[in-house]
This record gives structure tokens, sequence and C-alpha cells, in this order.
């Protein structure tokens, strides 16, 4: 999970690269002084003598969240209304004409002070360029994910930016897609649980749907994978990588298998050779066709 969040999660774990720290295995709980209390002595004294596991990083190697896009997508007119962002299609026909809206809802969680914020991160910047492309409006929002008990204010800000998303001239209000990424699958749970008829589409790749193992740090409320029985005729579309870290891939299997009992309709995209943010980190024919094969099916829903 560590060399994971390294490589692929959110930058902040960029600093568990460090030769300064190492890392060692434990086959028990929360209190291994309780649990395993000779092992831990052991585990110390090898500490102190510089020993254990270290996650090198080359010091050239571009952070993933500046990665380019995996798709080749032309710049689009963007407008910038608070914490949210607009990627508007050309017009043709009646220019004036609403269109459907897919709006991207970024992972976590991410620092406060990180600069660029997601929505400016190219992972964002190039799906919402690419849903342009599509001939619908694309959305980048930043939302206040920056803990794991930051659940509710980032749910909060994603309501404020729906209303203003549904307000702008250029969307049509009545025909939206969610589509969330890694951490912030979470946030699926208000949508599944009470769809509006306005929402015709869940996305999600490369989710977290449900709270890891840890502490309980997330709020209750954030669980997909319950969430989810209630979604009824909301079409929700998933794409999972082959290469998933364990913990998050049992997450995926509980929220399909949820979705199955209860008659929910869930097409899969699947990326055999993925990682966990293969579209910036894997820039493959396979990636490039995952993503493609993903908006096919999130803009039949809108466009229906």
């Amino acid at each position: 999970m560590a060399e994971t969040l390294v490589r692929t999660g959110p930058p902040q774990f960029r600093a568990l690269a460090d030769p300064r720290v190492t890392f060692f295995e434990l086959p028990t709980g929360h209190w291994p002084m309780l649990s395993t209390p000779g092992r831990l002595a052991d585990v110390l004294l090898r500490a102190a003598a510089g020993e254990g596991h270290r996650i090198s990083v080359d010091a050239d190697e571009q952070p993933l969240y500046l990665r380019p896009f995996v798709l080749d997508v032309p710049e689009r007119p963007r407008e910038r209304t608070g914490q949210v962002d607009f990627y508007l299609p050309d017009a043709d026909g009646d220019a004036d004409a609403p269109r459907p809206a897919v709006v991207l809802v970024h992972g976590g969680p991410v620092p406060a002070t990180q600069r660029p914020t997601p929505r400016d991160w190219p992972l964002y910047t190039g799906h919402a360029r690419y849903a342009a492309s599509q001939g619908v409006v694309g959305v980048t929002v930043d939302h206040g994910l920056h803990a794991l008990t930051d659940h509710p204010r980032a749910a909060d800000d994603l309501t404020v930016a729906l209303a203003l998303v549904r307000a702008h001239p250029r969307v049509d209000a009545e025909r939206i897609a969610l589509w969330f990424f890694s951490g912030g699958g979470l946030l699926m749970s208000d949508w599944l649980a009470a769809p509006p008829p306005w929402l015709r589409c869940v996305a999600a790749s490369y989710p977290v749907l449900a709270p890891l193992p840890g502490p309980p740090m997330v709020d209750a409320r954030f669980r997909p994978v319950t969430a989810v029985r209630s979604a009824g005729e909301l079409p929700v579309v998933l794409t999972r990588v082959g290469l998933e870290h364990d913990t998050i891939a049992a997450t995926v299997t509980e929220f399909l298998s949820a979705a199955r009992a209860a008659g929910v309709h869930v097409v899969t995209v699947d990326v055999p050779s993925g990682q966990h943010g293969f579209d910036v980190a894997d820039p493959s024919e396979e990636s490039r066709e995952a993503v493609a094969a993903a908006y096919r099916h999130v803009l039949g829903r809108l466009t229906a």
C-alpha cells in the first residue's frame, strides 16, 4: 500500500520515498506492543540499525499527478467560477442549446496547500477536454477532501458545485453525469443512496468503494458498497485495473456483489495491464481504448 501511494497516490506520499524512511511488516493488529512484544522489540532494534525496506523513486521521475493524460486532446475554452471550471464544446447548430455535463470528482485526500490544485492536474483537465471534444460540457471541481475526516465537507462542496453546474446556461440541468476517481469514490455514497432524476449516470475509475482497513476515520455515511443497494435504475460505469492494490480491489469486488444483489446495472471497463491512475501512469493503447470505452458508455446514458 505504501508503494502504491508513493507512485500513484496523492502527492504528499512522495515523502515516504525519502531514504531515511524504512518499512517493516508485523503479522498482527493495531497494538503490536501487546500482541507481539518480542517481534516488535526486534523490529525496533533493526530500525535503529538502519534496516528495513525502502521505497525508491528516481529523482527525475515526474510525479504521477503532473504526468500527461493518455489521450492527445486539444485545448478547449475554459470558464472558471469559484471552485468549478467549465470546458465547453464547440457550438454547432444552435449555439445556445444546452449540453449534458460530465462532472469530474477528484480523489484524495490532497493537502489544502497543494499547488496546483487537482482541477489543474493534467489528469482532470485531460478528461474535461476530452468530454468537451465529444460534445458535452466537461467540469472539474476542487473540493475539500484534505484529510480522511473531511468527507462531509467535500460532499457539501460537491453539492454546491453541482448547483453551479446545473445553473450554467450551456448545461442541460436535467442531464448530468458524476465521475469519481480513486479516493473520491467514497463520495459516490450520497448519490447512490438517493439519486436525483437529473443524475443520468455515475462513473468511477479505479475507485475506493469502502473505507480501507485502519483506524475508523471515515464517516460511516461514506460506504458505496452499502449505498448501491438504493441506487435503483441509476446506471453505473466502473473502470477497474488489473494491477490494483489488493485492499482497494477488495472494495470493488464487494461493490459489484452488492450491486448484483440489488439489481443495479453496472457496466465494467477492464484495464488488465493497468495500474491505479492508469490514465496518466500507463500511456498505452490499452489505456486509451479503456478511457474511450468508458466515455462511450457514459455519453450513451447522457444522450439517450
